[in-house]
Formats: structure tokens, sequence, C-alpha cells
């Protein structure tokens, strides 16, 4: 690969990079305004039909984007390229058609088996960005698959911002107003359609030009609408399979969580104040997640540049960074938000419920971090086998065993069986994956330190909380800004004992601690310090 062409495909990696990580940042923070404005049951009623909008955006934004991206780059000019997007349109639209009138069609019968017919216009609302889809979808891969990254990325930060504006203009006019629980979720969810026209504009100028003007004559022959058909299912429908972990477990909770806690005996009123309050874990994971993976994210680049220069060594190094540092921050956000979840919860929700129920939802970072991670690294090796097998094998789990954990135990069983289900995602890809990757996670004794470094710093934070409980009193210490100051103040020393527990245990490589913020000035800090001594 020529090296300015590199540089391009780095540069357009990192923009990309960027703009999904400012998006995922906006999607898991305005919905802790959205739960104080409209409270548990307004919030329950939001998050039963998000998992829908959320696999529409993993289909519009990642999977079939990454898959077109593909189709493009293996065209050999330009017309060929335009000529390949236009029937990747004509493929979407067909699926996209078939998925907005299931829905509009579906409804009543879908909110019926959430166990509230009151949700179907919801469904209604949010049908209508599938319509969009297809536009959005080819015009993302397309440029993607010219390594220009900048379209998507300004189409990716519109949708999410306009999104979230009106999601929070919805829930300021229903306090205001008076709306019941109902109306606010449907202008709430009429954001998405609306954003997705917003997003849809940055691809005007391509879609006149490619997907709307009449088709210029095939340079080169193209594959049939048959095989397309058939790729696009295969190969597309694994990417948005494996992009769709999380939102897929979600959507198995919209249909089992609410009917279970009926069935277990409490009232609907009650189910659905619980169920609200089981969703705070959703941000909460968002949140963990981003910064799990965010930073090695920014390894992918050279991995692929070193697989593409058949360097084993340096992939095998890049991909144990790459492990190392998800795993790390997963365990360590995990461990941080497990001990300091009373304090969290209060702070961010206002109450103390569900902390139970959050605290093993949390679990499901460590989980969902190694998934990403693995599962990047299986792409890049074309081993898509062990992904495709782990994912039905977790999600079998979550469908088989999910009401019957509610109707036992409540929410605590919905949140278990979740992290039940990504463990198990985790270890058929772990065991699937080749020799080289597997050993990964056990080189030089990784694995044993983490876990004993993460079981100290937990202990310190829960010690530290309770210290400064018992020293302000229980009904100060009760108070969202005291939570606020405790988590605060437990956050920084987690932060301090992890640092210095990963100096002192030498966690990290040097090729490590780069990758991580500030991990150079640390380096060069305890350099220093040893010269001191010496």
């Amino acid at each position: 690969m020529p090296k300015d062409h590199l540089n391009t495909v780095f540069k357009g990696a990192l923009i990309l990079s960027i703009s999904s990580l400012v998006a995922k940042i906006l999607s898991a923070v305005y919905r802790i305004p959205l739960q104080n404005m409209v409270g548990n049951t307004g919030f329950y009623v939001y998050q039963q039909i998000y998992p829908l909008y959320g696999i529409g955006m993993t289909f519009a934004l990642n999977g079939f984007p990454n898959f077109i991206s593909k189709l493009v780059a293996e065209q050999p000019d330009e017309t060929s390229k335009s000529l390949i997007a236009r029937r990747a349109f004509h493929i979407l639209s067909g699926l996209s058609l078939v998925v907005f009138f299931g829905l509009q069609l579906g409804a009543t019968w879908i909110a019926a088996h959430m166990g509230d017919v009151n949700l179907a216009p919801i469904i209604s609302a949010v049908a209508w960005m599938f319509v969009f889809m297809p536009w959005l979808a080819t015009g993302r891969g397309y440029y993607q698959g010219k390594f220009l990254m900048g379209p998507t990325a300004v189409s990716q930060l519109i949708e999410q911002v306009v999104r979230v504006a009106i999601i929070i203009m919805a829930a300021y006019f229903s306090v205001c107003l008076g709306w019941d629980n109902y109306r606010m979720g449907t202008w709430a969810m009429s954001s998405a359609p609306l954003a997705a026209i917003c997003s849809s504009l940055i691809f005007t100028a391509f879609g006149l030009r490619y997907l709307l003007a009449p088709a210029p004559a095939p340079t080169h022959p193209l594959p049939s609408y048959r095989k397309l058909t058939k790729r696009f299912v295969i190969e597309g429908g694994t990417l948005c399979l494996v992009a769709a972990v999380v939102i897929l477990l979600q959507l198995v909770d919209s249909f089992t969580v609410m009917r279970g806690l009926v069935h277990q005996g409490q009232l609907p009123e009650v189910a659905k104040a619980l169920k609200g309050v089981y969703d705070r874990g959703q941000p909460l994971v968002q949140l963990g997640l981003v910064v799990a993976t965010a930073f090695s994210a920014t390894l992918l680049p050279a991995l692929t540049d070193a697989l593409a220069k058949r360097q084993p060594i340096e992939f095998k190094r890049q991909t144990q960074a790459m492990v190392h540092v998800s795993l790390a921050l997963s365990m360590a956000a995990t461990v941080g938000l497990v001990a300091l979840m009373p304090q969290i919860n209060r702070l961010l929700f206002g109450s103390l419920e569900g902390t139970t129920a959050l605290r093993i939802y949390i679990i499901s970072i460590l989980f969902a971090a190694l998934i990403t991670t693995y599962t990047s690294v299986l792409q890049s090796l074309n081993e898509y086998t062990a992904m495709i097998i782990g994912i039905i094998a977790g999600l079998a789990i979550k469908v088989l065993a999910n009401y019957i954990f509610v109707v036992h135990y409540g929410i605590n069983g919905a949140s278990a069986v979740t992290v039940l289900s990504l463990a198990v995602m985790f270890a058929v890809m772990w065991l699937g994956s080749p020799e080289d990757l597997q050993q990964v996670l056990l080189e030089s004794g990784y694995l044993i330190k983490l876990l004993a470094l993460s079981a100290v710093m937990g202990i310190v934070v829960i010690l530290s909380c309770h210290q400064i409980t018992a020293l302000v009193g229980p009904i100060l210490a009760n108070t969202r800004g005291m939570a606020g100051i405790i988590t605060v103040i437990g956050v920084l020393i987690g932060v301090l004992v992890f640092v210095a527990g990963a100096v002192y245990a030498r966690l990290f490589t040097i090729r490590e601690w780069l990758v991580l913020p500030y991990g150079k000035r640390l380096i060069k800090a305890v350099a220093k310090g040893k010269e001191h001594h010496s």
C-alpha cells in the first residue's frame, strides 16, 4: 500500500473514531437527564422501543456501510463503484420497506407481546427511520469504500445531535404541558426519522448523481442481484449481527422483563417502573464501553497495516496491546462502577432503587469490551465462524432463560442473564479463535496481575466511601450533592491505586502505556524516579 494512501486511511480512521466517540458519549449521556425529567415509568416507555431504533442505526451506521464499503473497494474503476453502490441501494430499499411495513402493520402485535399495547404508536413512529436507512447506509458505505470518512463522520454527528435535542425537548414539553408518558415517548421516538432526514442531506449530491440519475453503461462485469443479495444476507448480516450484540439483548429484555415482572405478581404500573430502574444500567454500560474501547481502537489501523504487510510478529504485538488495554480499562471501569454504584445511582438518578441489579448489569462492560476487541481482530483475519456461533449461543441463552429468571429473581435475574449471555459469547469466540489469539490473555501472568490489582482497587474504594459516609453521617451522605463528592473522591482514589499498582506490577509494556492517555508522561516520570534513586 503506497505511503500517501496509507496516511489517508489512517487519517480517515482517526476522523471516524473521534466522531464515533462523540456520538457514543452523546448517546449514553442524554438518557440520564431524560430519566430525571420523565421518571422511571417514562424512561421505561422510551427504553422499551429504543432497541428497534438501535438495530436500525446499527444497520445504517455500522453493519451495512462496512459491507458496502468492501463492495465499493473491490471495484476496479469509478463507474463500477457507482453501479455497485446503486445495486446495494436497490437491495437495501427492498429490505427497509419490508421492515417498515412489518413494524407499521405489526405495531399492535409487537406492543402486545411486550406486555403493553399503549406502545404501538411509538413503534409506528420509529418505523419511519427505516425508510431512510438505504440512503444513509449506501452513502456512508460508498465514501468509506473510497477511504473518505468525512461524510460518514459528519452525518453521524448530525444524526446524534438532532436526535438528542428532539428527545430532550420532548421530555421538557412533557413535564411543562403534562403529557402522559406514551405521548412523550411517541414524540421522543419521532426524533429517529427526523434525525435520519437531517443526516441524509449530507448525501444529497451523491444520491442524485449515483443513485437516482440514469445508470451509466458498465465497464466491467458486476455480480448479479441474486449473488449480491446472498452476500448481503451472509456477509452484511454477520457484520450487522456483530455490531448489534448488546442491542439485541436489550430487545429480548423489552419482550420479557415487563411481562416477567407482572407474572411474578407485580402490578403493571409497578412493573413498568421497575423496568425503568433496570434500564438505568444501559447508559452506564455504554459510557463504560466508550472508556474501555476508545483507546484500544487507536491500534486498529496499525493492526490492519501489519496484516497487509504480512508481519505476523508485529500483528501479534498489536493484538496483545489492543486486548490488554481493552481488558484493563474495562476491568477497572467495571470494578470502579460496582464499588461506587450506590453513590452513582443516587447522584445520576436520585435514588438507590435497583442498586444490586445495576451492580450485576455493570459486569456486562467487561465481556462486551472483550467481545468488541476480539471481533475487531477476528474480522481483520476474516474469521467469522466463532463470532457467529458465539453470538447465536449467547442470544439463545438470553431468549430461553430471561423470562424464567425475571419471574424468580426480578430485575436482578435479567441482569444476571445479560452477563451470562455475554460471557458465553466471549468464551465461544475465545475458544474458536486462533491459538496465538487465545494465548494473548494468558501470557506473562497478565490476567492474574490484573485480577489482583482490580480486587485491591475495589476494596480500597469501598472502604474509602464507607469512611467518608461515617465521617459526614448517613443523612448528609444520602443527598445527591454528597453522593457526587464521594463519587469524585472514589474515582480519584481508584485511578491512583490502579495506576500505581499497574506500574509496580509491570502490568503493561511500554507500547501499551503509550496507548493510554498521559502514558508517555508516566513513563518519563517513572524513569526519572529510578534515576533519582539510583
